[in-house]
C-alpha cells in the first residue's frame, strides 16, 4: 500500500489530468520501476504493498487510509482491500514455533508452543524430524527479513507439503501474491497455495520436475489441474500470483499469464499458503481483495459467529464445580477414576512416569498418587517430584482401576519394576505381586517396534494395559499386558500368565477385548489380527502397514451393510479403516496418519452413529465426519492439536456432543454439523488435558480439565435432571490414550 502526505493527496485529487508517471515522479512516495509502469493497477498496488511497514513510519505519512486513489489517464482506480500484508519483518531472526522433541504429545494433549506465530499456522509435524530443527526459520539478508522452509525429506511417515497457511476458511475471490527463490532444483516442489480449507485441501501453484504446475491435493491424492515448461534456477526469486473469482483462476509468474482456467475446486474459498518440501525462501506474500468482497467474507465469519451464539444459548454452559491444588503430584494424561473407597463417589488416581533407555519406548510408572476429589491425597505409591518432564510421555502406562477381586472396593492394578502389582484401592497397600514374564533370547531379532532390533531388558515392561474376560467368568477377571508394539500376555487374577502372543505385524496401542461369536469369551483384536480366548490367531486384515491406534466396535443401522458389525480403526498411514467382524475390509480412506476415532449420536435425526476421526503425523488436527455408513459428510480444521473427539453427553437429551480440547476460542464441544455449542470459560483453566466423565449427579458428563499442577472440574449450569438419557459408554476401569470412543444407547455385543 502506498502512503500520501496530505498535500500529496490534496495535489493529486486537484489535478486529475496528471497522469501516473507524473505522480509518481514528482511525488516519489515510492519508486516504480518503469518497466512497471504501463501495468499500474492492481499489479503495482500488490508490488509496493510489502514496503507499507517501513514506509508507514515515514513521518510524512500523516494521512493514512487502507484505500487510496490512484489516477491512471483520468480513471480513478481504487487499491483494493488488504487480507494480508506480509513482509516477515515483525518476526525476530530464528526458529517458527515448533515442538523441539518432535512428539506424539499432540496426539491428546493440548500444547502451544512458546514462540512467535503472526498471521501463520503450521499444521504439519514429524516424528522423522527429531533432532533435525525447525522446518521453517526467519532469515535475514540486506536488512530484509524472509521465511524458509528446510526440510529436504518427505516421505514418512507418508508423503507430506511442509507449508504455513494464514487466513480463514471464510475468505474467497481473492489475489495472492508471494516471491518464492528455490535453494535447490534437482527434486522437490515450491509455492504458493490458495482456497485452502485446510491443510490437506487446497488448490497449489508449484514449481516441480521444471514445470509450473496447478495442482488439487485432498487427502493423499494430488491431481494436476495445468501444468507448464518453466526453466527455473537457484538464484533466482520469482513472483507467484493466482487471481481466484467464483471458478475462475488465473495464475502468473511475474506478471506473465501461464493459466487461464476454471475449476470447481476454487469455489470453496478458504486460506492462502506457502508451501515447499524443499529448501525455499519467501520473501513476502499480499492477498488483497475487492471492498464488497471483504465485506462478505465478514458477513459469512460473522453468520457462523452467530450461529454458534444462538446454539450455545439453546444448551447448558460449564460451570466450574471444583478447582484441585494437585500439590505437585500431576501430571499428563495418565489419570483414572474409579471407587476406592467403595462409598459410590468417585476418586482418581495420577501416574508420573519416567523414560528409559530410548524415548516412549520404555516407558515406566515412578508415582502414583490417588486423590478424592476435594484434592485430599489419600495415598502414594513411589515418590513424586515436581518435575514436569515426568508427565512428557506419549504412550500408555499400565494402570486401571478395578475391583477385579468382587470386594466391593476398586483395587489399583499396575505395573512397576517388572513387576505387576494389585494395590489396595483404600490404602495404596500391595495385595498381590508378580514378576513380569521375560523376554526370551529366542524373540530376540524378531520383536516388532523396538529401537536397535534388541528388546532392553530379560523381563517386559509392560507398555499398557487392559481388563479382559478370556476365561468366560460372570464379570471380567483377566488382565492383559502388553510389550510397545509386539506382545500380548494374558494374565488371571492371581497373576499368571495363560498364554501369549508374539505379532507378525504391530499390535498397535491398545488391543480391544470383545466377545465377537456369543459364547462367552473375549476374543481380542491385537492391531490387525483377532485372537481367540487362547491366544489363537482367527483371522487377520488384509494390512501390513503402521499400526491401529484406536478401535471402536460398531454395527450399520442402515445402507447395503445394515446389521452387520464392524470394527471402525484409524491406522495411521493406512487412513482411516471399517472391517466386518471377519477381518473383510469394508471402507478405507486415506486421510493421512488417522489418529483418533468416535462413533456416537451426533446427529439424532439421522440413522445409526455417526462417526469422526482425526489425524495427527503428518498434516495434523484435521477432522472428518461421517455418517453412519461411513460417508463423509464434512471436515475443518480447528488449527489446535490434541483434539480428542470424546463423545459428550451434555444435554441428556440422547444427542452426544464431541469434545475437542479445552482451549477457550477454538476448542470446547462441537454438534454433528461442525458449530461449536459449548465454549470454556476463560477462567485460567488449566488446557494442556482434557476429559469426558460421568462424576457427579445425573446421568450428564462433566468435563474435567488439567495440567501439572491443577485441575478443574465443570458440570451443567442448570440443576441436576432426573430421567435423563444414560448411554452405554467405555468402562472407566478400561481407561487409555489410545482407545476410540464410543456412546450408545445400548450395548449391542
Amino acid at each position: 500500500m502506498l502512503y500520501f502526505n496530505k498535500e500529496e493527496s490534496d495535489w493529486i485529487a486537484d489535478d486529475s489530468s496528471q497522469d501516473i508517471e507524473s505522480i509518481f515522479h514528482k511525488h516519489p512516495v515510492i519508486h516504480i520501476p518503469e518497466r512497471r509502469l504501463d501495468y499500474i493497477s492492481p499489479t503495482v498496488i500488490l508490488w509496493a504493498a510489502h514496503l507499507k511497514k517501513s514506509w508507514a513510519k515515514r513521518p510524512e505519512a500523516t494521512e493514512r487510509t487502507i484505500n487510496y486513489i490512484f489516477y491512471f489517464r483520468t480513471e480513478v482506480i481504487m487499491a483494493d482491500f488488504i487480507l494480508l500484508d506480509e513482509d516477515f519483518s515483525d518476526f525476530p531472526i530464528g526458529e517458527f514455533p515448533y515442538d523441539k522433541n518432535h512428539s506424539a504429545m499432540g496426539e491428546y494433549h493440548f500444547i502451544h508452543y512458546p514462540g512467535y506465530y503472526g498471521k501463520w499456522y503450521d499444521p504439519v509435524c514429524n516424528h522423522v524430524y527429531n533432532g533435525q530443527g525447525a522446518s521453517w526459520i526467519i532469515s535475514e539478508y540486506n536488512g530484509k527479513h524472509f521465511m524458509e522452509q528446510m526440510r529436504i525429506r518427505n516421505d514418512k511417515p507418508h508423503r507430506t507439503f511442509p507449508m504455513l497457511t494464514s487466513g480463514d476458511r471464510f475468505w474467497r475471490d481473492y489475489t495472492i501474491t508471494a516471491s518464492v527463490r528455490m535453494f535447490t532444483t534437482k527434486w522437490g516442489n515450491a509455492g504458493i497455495g490458495f482456497c485452502c480449507q485446510n491443510s490437506a485441501n487446497l488448490l497449489v501453484l508449484v514449481f516441480e520436475e521444471h514445470e509450473l504446475r496447478l495442482e488439487y491435493r485432498h487427502k493423499e491424492e494430488v491431481s494436476i489441474i495445468e501444468s507448464a515448461p518453466f526453466d527455473y534456477n537457484c538464484d533466482d526469486t520469482y513472483v507467484l500470483k493466482a487471481e481466484i473469482k467464483g471458478s475462475h483462476v488465473i495464475c502468473s509468474v511475474d506478471d506473465k499469464v501461464y493459466f487461464d482456467l476454471d475449476t470447481e475446486y476454487a469455489r470453496q474459498g478458504g486460506k492462502v499458503a506457502i508451501t515447499a518440501t524443499i529448501p525455499t525462501q519467501f520473501g513476502f506474500v499480499n492477498v488483497t481483495t475487492s471492498e464488497s468482497t471483504a465485506a462478505s467474507i465478514d458477513a459469512a465469519r460473522n453468520a457462523y459467529k452467530a450461529e454458534c451464539e444462538d446454539a450455545q444459548a439453546h444448551y447448558p454452559k460449564m460451570k466450574l464445580l471444583k478447582k484441585i491444588d494437585l500439590k505437585g503430584c500431576g501430571t499428563g494424561r495418565q489419570l483414572r477414576f474409579g471407587h476406592l473407597l467403595g462409598n459410590g463417589e468417585y476418586q482418581m488416581v495420577m501416574a508420573q512416569c519416567q523414560k528409559r533407555v530410548n524415548r516412549d519406548a520404555y516407558g515406566t510408572i515412578s508415582c502414583l498418587t490417588a486423590f478424592d476429589l476435594d484434592g485430599n491425597i489419600l495415598w502414594q505409591h513411589g515418590e513424586p517430584t515436581d518435575n514436569h518432564d515426568i508427565g512428557t510421555i506419549s504412550a500408555d502406562m499400565p494402570m486401571q482401576i478395578y475391583d477385579i477381586d468382587g470386594d466391593g472396593f476398586d483395587e489399583v492394578i499396575t505395573a512397576k519394576n517388572f513387576e505387576v502389582l494389585i494395590l489396595d484401592g483404600r490404602t495404596g497397600e500391595v495385595k498381590k505381586r508378580a514378576k513380569t514374564p521375560f523376554s526370551t533370547p529366542e524373540e530376540d531379532g524378531t520383536i516388532i517396534g523396538v529401537p536397535d532390533k534388541i528388546y532392553a531388558f530379560d523381563r517386559i515392561n509392560p507398555d499398557g494395559m487392559r481388563i479382559c474376560n478370556f476365561r468366560g467368568l460372570e464379570k471380567p477377571r483377566d488382565i492383559l499386558i502388553k510389550d510397545r508394539y509386539c506382545r500380548v500376555y494374558a494374565l488371571n487374577d492371581d497373576l499368571e500368565v495363560m498364554w501369549h502372543f508374539q505379532s507378525d505385524k504391530n499390535t498397535g496401542h491398545f488391543p480391544f477385548a470383545i466377545d465377537i461369536n456369543g459364547d462367552g469369551h473375549d476374543e481380542l483384536l491385537v492391531g490387525y489380527n483377532m485372537l481367540d480366548y487362547n491366544g489363537n490367531k482367527m483371522w487377520t486384515m488384509p494390512v501390513n502397514e503402521d499400526h491401529i491406534d484406536e478401535i471402536v466396535p460398531g454395527r450399520f443401522e442402515s445402507g447395503p451393510h445394515k446389521g452387520t458389525k464392524f470394527f471402525a480403526c484409524v491406522a495411521g498411514k493406512e487412513g482411516f479403516l471399517i472391517s466386518d467382524f471377519n477381518g473383510k475390509l469394508l471402507k478405507k480412506d486415506g486421510i493421512g496418519h488417522a489418529q483418533r476415532v468416535s462413533l456416537a449420536n451426533y446427529l439424532p435425526n439421522r440413522p445409526g452413529y455417526e462417526m469422526v476421526v482425526v489425524n495427527f503425523w503428518g498434516h495434523q488436527g484435521i477432522i472428518y465426519f461421517y455418517d453412519s455408513e461411513g460417508n463423509q459428510l464434512w471436515e475443518m480444521e480447528n488449527e489446535l492439536n490434541g483434539n480428542l473427539l470424546t463423545p459428550v453427553n451434555w444435554t441428556g437429551d440422547g444427542q452426544d456432543f464431541i469434545l475437542l480440547n479445552a482451549d477457550v476460542e477454538r476448542g470446547g464441544m462441537i454438534d454433528g454439523n461442525g458449530i461449536q455449542v459449548v465454549k470454556f470459560p476463560d477462567d485460567g483453566h488449566p488446557t494442556m488435558c482434557a476429559e469426558a466423565v460421568n462424576l457427579y449427579g445425573d446421568a450428564r458428563d462433566e468435563i474435567v480439565t488439567w495440567d501439572y499442577d491443577s485441575m478443574y472440574i465443570y458440570t451443567q449450569d442448570d440443576a441436576p435432571k432426573d430421567d435423563v438419557y444414560a448411554p452405554f459408554k467405555y468402562p472407566d476401569y478400561n481407561a487409555s490414550n489410545y482407545r476410540g470412543e464410543y456412546s450408545y444407547r445400548e450395548k449391542w455385543w
